[in-house]
């Protein structure tokens, strides 16, 4: 069973983690992980770009250094970037010392006090070490775009349930981009449409 919002209990579980903002703001904040991708990155920002909207890229160290061009772009469009470690290691798989050091080879080519875990997965004693810098930054409502078994139209029924808040999670890879082309357009629109305004993560 896929959970599009994340249950609330996590947020009680994993407290010091960052899992959506105030409900009053009429505000929701639009996350990419895992580019920059010359393949996607361009065409989100164009996307994004057409609408005034303003989103969090949270990116890949070892993409970032290949694709300085694509860093630059956006933040000169005004988006916000977060670490994303250095080659997309799994928290829950990496021991403690090496995940870490991911974390710091990635700011060198992602300068940012935002972070968020590949999949989503770390040890909580990881997470206390990452705040003496970061700010860890996880979600409300995942998209499973990258998932072979759910469709667009599935992904955009559970759209349904965005609110004021809501961190999203997309993803700017080659995986999920096919997928991405058909949701993202009808999926700003479905946003706007509730008059919910965009905003990227601040630090």
């Amino acid at each position: 069973m896929k959970q599009f919002r994340t249950p609330y209990f996590f947020r009680w579980i994993f407290h010091r983690r960052v899992w959506g903002f105030s409900r009053r703001n009429g505000i929701v904040y639009l996350t990419f992980d895992d580019g920059p991708t010359p393949e996607c990155t361009h065409w989100i920002l164009d996307q994004l770009a057409e609408r005034n909207i303003k989103a969090t890229f949270f990116c890949v160290g070892s993409n970032a250094k290949k694709h300085p061009d694509l860093m630059e772009r956006m933040q000169s469009e005004g988006h916000t970037i977060g670490n994303h470690t250095m080659r997309h290691e799994k928290g829950t798989q990496t021991k403690k010392e090496d995940y870490l050091k991911s974390v710091e080879e990635a700011a060198e080519f992602v300068p940012s006090q935002l972070f968020r875990p590949p999949y989503g997965r770390i040890p909580m004693g990881y997470t206390k070490e990452l705040r003496k810098k970061y700010n860890v930054i996880m979600w409300t409502w995942l998209s499973y775009d990258y998932h072979p078994e759910v469709s667009p139209e599935r992904i955009l029924k559970r759209a349904e349930t965005i609110q004021s808040g809501d961190i999203l999670v997309l993803h700017d890879n080659v995986k999920s981009f096919d997928k991405l082309k058909e949701t993202l357009p009808d999926l700003l629109s479905l946003i706007e449409k509730k008059g919910l305004k965009f905003s990227p993560i601040s630090a």
